[in-house]
């Protein structure tokens, strides 16, 4: 006997709830400076949590910005010594600002770049401590993924921002079909 999409979905809940009890031991709270394992950690709890608290948001397949909202806050739960932002889009005062070439690489010392809006940072405000940065992108999307990936090199590579991480995470989003496609940590 094949289940109904609301039983799929309390089954995949029961299953991240238990997943989430089992890392719960894992905890990495009040790092000041977490190496990339711990990130891994962070980042995965905080999805478990989504997918566990917010499933109906994936399965309705909502705008990202509402899923990554809610992601923001179960990062921020995990790591309450950093800031947790959604499309930050400031370097202290001044607009974040990226110059791509067509290769995907930041140009060194750019005046002129476009205005970017990083769907996720994890950082210290008006410090130029930056930590993670994470572009999220839904199955659902018709956008490629190029563009996504681009700007995370930029902000791994770039002078002005040097993050320490940087992470292009899928979302499988309607049709009754919600979960995460493999972590793209960007090096």
């Amino acid at each position: 006997m094949r289940m109904t999409l609301e039983e799929e979905v309390q089954a995949l809940r029961d299953r991240l709830g238990k997943l989430l009890r089992q890392l719960a031991d894992a905890s990495v709270q009040c790092i000041d400076e977490p190496k990339r394992p711990q990130i891994e950690v962070v980042v995965i709890r905080a999805l478990l949590r989504l997918l566990c608290e917010d499933t109906h948001l994936l399965t309705i397949d909502a705008n990202e910005r509402s899923i990554t909202h809610r992601l923001a806050i179960y990062l921020q739960d995990l790591l309450p010594a950093w800031h947790v932002d959604c499309e930050y889009n400031r370097k202290f005062d001044a607009p974040k600002r990226l110059d791509l070439t067509p290769d995907g690489t930041a140009k060194v010392n750019d005046t002129n770049g476009t205005t970017v809006f990083p769907d996720i940072i994890v950082h210290r405000r008006n410090t130029g401590v930056n930590l993670l940065v994470i572009e999220v992108k839904k199955t659902t999307s018709t956008r490629k993924d190029t563009k996504d990936l681009q700007k995370l090199r930029g902000f791994l590579e770039s002078e002005c921002y040097r993050y320490c991480y940087a992470l292009f995470l899928k979302l499988k989003t309607g049709n009754g079909c919600v979960g995460i496609e493999p972590l793209e940590w960007i090096e």
